[in-house]
């Protein structure tokens, strides 16, 4: 038996408080296959069940309670740092925005379910300025029902799961190597698709300096603040003169859009 699996049979709790905590802090560890192992263990005898599910929901809500009060002190900020270091930074946020303002609160009960939007989705309610008790009775519940869920299938399947372990520490360092390469695999070619993404937009883009310097000297220019409802209700600041669009009214408002001179859209 791998010294990995001896330590995770004698430290179950342990190992499942701190891969959770982290992967909720943003540390990119899965916690999902750690839940289905705890579930797994619980029902051949090695854990029990309800106090694996009271680890794993108390290190939730512990990395839930820093990322909403992130975010209810410092808003768009750290939704933004949040996206910076998403692979899909260009449509975290804004799923994430669509998700909350079409559901509000409730969407805490499952957003830990797709993937990048649980963290986001905890920051966005603090942003948000959701009241911190009905913050903890929703996230509550969320975790409960995402490890929940995790646990029980493990349970579930104890059996066939001993048995896939098994079959991989069988195969040794060579399902480490398939485990790299396929995780490899994958951020390199999100890396690749937002570097053509950058690519595609970048001879478009205006920066901040230069749109100032050119209403500075006179220049007629038409701004479009496209943020987000959820962003705007949050800080609703906005640049002097901006016209006020969400993304989704672009086709019905087109005629207000001015035609006679350059036109700068922002969304963050």
């Amino acid at each position: 038996m791998s010294h990995s699996l001896q330590f995770l049979l004698r430290h179950p709790y342990s190992v499942l408080f701190g891969i959770v905590l982290s992967e909720q802090l943003g540390i990119p560890l899965p916690s999902v296959p750690v839940l289905l192992a705890a579930g797994a263990m619980a029902g051949s005898g090695d854990a029990r069940l309800g106090t694996a599910l009271a680890v794993a929901v108390a290190a939730t809500l512990l990395a839930d309670h820093a990322w909403f009060e992130a975010g209810r002190r410092r808003g768009a900020k750290v939704l933004n740092l949040l996206c910076r270091i998403s692979l899909e930074p260009d449509s975290c946020v804004r799923r994430t925005e669509n998700v909350f303002a079409a559901h509000g609160p409730r969407s805490l009960l499952y957003v830990k379910f797709v993937p990048g939007l649980g963290i986001v989705g905890v920051a966005l309610a603090g942003a948000f300025g959701l009241r911190r008790l009905r913050f903890l009775l929703w996230d509550t519940t969320g975790a409960l029902v995402w490890a929940g869920a995790y646990m029980l299938l493990g349970y579930a399947l104890s059996s066939e799961l001993e048995k896939a372990t098994q079959a991989v520490l069988g195969l040794g360092t060579v399902a480490i190597f398939l485990v790299v390469a396929l995780l490899a695999a994958y951020v390199g070619r999100k890396y690749v698709q937002r570097q053509r993404f950058m690519r595609q937009i970048r001879g478009d883009r205006i920066t901040p300096e230069e749109l100032s310097r050119r209403l500075a000297a006179g220049e007629r220019i038409a701004i479009v603040d496209l943020r987000h409802r959820v962003d705007f209700e949050t800080d609703p600041r906005t640049l002097p003169g901006a016209i006020r669009l969400a993304a989704d009214e672009l086709d019905a408002r087109d005629a207000e859009i001015p035609r006679d001179r350059d036109v700068v859209l922002y969304c963050t």
